[in-house]
């Protein structure tokens, strides 16, 4: 038991903001071969600390290969003095282990390794083959994903997100598109403001319709409503000159209901009326698209997960949830898109992101058990796929 919880210390104190993954991978990739399970180290090209992980074990006699995914990296921390302790400390209290990435999402990326890890020491591979597919970036762009090639990708039966969500099943989530919009105007002094554009006024043209642009989107009785935010504006860059210039940054969270390129294709209308209605010039550009996910809550392999969490969890019940997040899995689903996805791992307490992000020991060591039974009931059941 201590071993497996050094690990995730050992990963913890590893800065792995976003960019510099390879740390953690190298490292986990020595703690495998320590064991003696080989693994393949996937730098990236030009950025010499990003890597990706690929993992595999199993007997193959089963055709059928079962996918676990996770990401290295993690957020930024920008207020180091306020946490409780310092987020780069893996420290312990109690129950709790504080640190940068504890939740979101180390105790996962480790608890899938030392899944891995006991099924080869207790000689119980399962007849298929179970694929680790161990990224960086995901928490912006998703790189990582993006790299692993397809054939990686397209043979999977199913696919486990070890995310942090205290226990429950995650059978679908939103998707998440990232777009950028530029306003291009003309510049002008203040004095005579009629001889000029001014980009930011064309940024406003958007804003008086972005708050009811997706009203008539349609209802998914899974994942609810789009959501839409506008997060980022600049413009202007001195006080007595009409601006040229304005961008701003927005966020959807699509559903299955109404997917990206319908998005992507009711933002590029309201952009055309403005263009055509105006002197304005505003111009699209996508910057990231994850597609959303959404498993049916009666298929075998979520009722599979769900039964063996509850099985395994004595102080709580999982159930089954959804929620507005996207995955590593919103890049995956693009080349096998009716692959069964689960998100599944430990406490997060709604600490992701935050100051003293935490996760518990106990929900840590219990989705290890979960992981090495779901992989072992996932072979053992022909009907989980």
């Amino acid at each position: 038991m201590h071993k497996k919880i050094q690990i995730l210390q050992n990963i913890i104190k590893i800065k792995s903001v976003n960019g510099n993954e390879k740390a953690v991978l190298r490292y986990l990739s020595s703690e495998l071969r320590n064991f003696g399970i080989e693994s393949t180290l996937l730098p990236f090209a030009n950025e010499p600390e990003r890597a990706n992980l690929l993992v595999e074990i199993g007997q193959g006699k089963d055709p059928r290969v079962l996918g676990l995914t996770g990401h290295a990296d993690t957020v930024a921390v920008t207020n180091d003095d306020d946490w409780k302790f310092p987020p780069f400390s893996a420290t312990i209290l109690d129950d709790k282990l504080y640190g940068r990435g504890a939740a979101d999402m180390k105790s996962g990326l480790a608890a899938e390794v030392i899944a891995l890890i006991e099924l080869v020491e207790k000689q119980q591979e399962p007849a298929g083959i179970v694929r680790l597919l161990l990224t960086a970036g995901e928490e912006f762009g998703a790189p990582g994903a993006y790299q692993f090639l397809p054939e990686k990708i397209k043979d999977l039966s199913a696919l486990i997100v070890g995310e942090a969500t205290d226990g429950n099943v995650t059978f679908a989530h939103s998707g998440s598109i990232n777009y950028r919009i530029t306003s291009q105007g003309k510049p002008a002094h203040s004095s005579t403001p009629e001889l000029g554009i001014n980009a930011i006024t064309g940024l406003a043209k958007f804003l008086a319709v972005e708050a009811h642009l997706f009203d008539k989107a349609p209802h998914d009785e899974v994942l609810g409503e789009v959501q839409h935010s506008v997060t980022v504006i600049e413009g202007g860059n001195q006080v007595n000159t009409i601006p040229a210039r304005a961008t701003l940054l927005g966020n959807v969270r699509p559903t299955t209901s109404f997917d990206n390129q319908a998005v992507i294709s009711t933002i590029q209308a309201a952009l055309d009326r403005i263009n055509q209605e105006s002197s304005y010039k505003l111009k699209f550009e996508l910057l990231h698209d994850f597609y959303p996910i959404e498993t049916e809550a009666n298929h075998a392999f979520v009722q599979l997960a769900l039964k063996i969490s509850q099985m395994n969890y004595q102080d709580r019940k999982p159930k089954l949830i959804v929620n507005n997040g996207a995955s590593d899995a919103s890049v995956f689903v693009q080349t096998n898109p009716k692959m069964p996805v689960i998100l599944l791992g430990p406490d997060k307490d709604q600490s992701s992101h935050q100051i003293d992000e935490h996760t518990t020991i106990s929900s840590y060591l219990t989705t290890i058990a979960i992981y090495e039974q779901l992989i072992t009931d996932y072979f053992r059941e022909s009907s989980a796929d």
